[in-house]
């Protein structure tokens, strides 16, 4: 099987490419319909697991420490910690407000210095 290199331009493309409102719009058990019937796809993300990709990968994408993560956004560095080691899992609000720091970084930092 060959390796493909997936580089940061493709996974920016692919986030563009998501029709988010037919996501949004599928059931939990479309969902979970759909992965049963491809093999190829990933297994479902339990909350803690799907929290500590998503911090993970934002953090990633923004090349920025856990320190400087958690300064940045306002999130004490233990919780930070626990939620991408899969310790702990952010409530469905904190989950909202990781999408938002994924799509507006800057925005939400933003509007974070604007209030200190």
């Amino acid at each position: 099987m060959p390796i493909v290199k997936v580089t940061p331009e493709m996974v920016a493309q692919a986030e563009k490419d998501i029709d988010w409102a037919a996501i949004d719009a599928m059931s939990d058990a479309d969902i979970a319909r759909q992965v049963a019937e491809n093999p190829d796809a990933a297994p479902l993300l339990n909350r803690a697991q799907t929290a500590a990709s998503l911090v993970r990968y934002v953090r990633s994408k923004l090349h920025l420490s856990q320190a400087a993560f958690a300064a940045r956004y306002h999130i004490p560095m233990a919780t930070l910690q626990d939620w991408e080691q899969g310790r702990r899992s952010p409530d469905r609000p904190t989950m909202a407000y990781l999408r938002v720091i994924n799509r507006e970084p800057d925005v939400t930092a933003r509007a974070l210095s604007a209030g200190a």
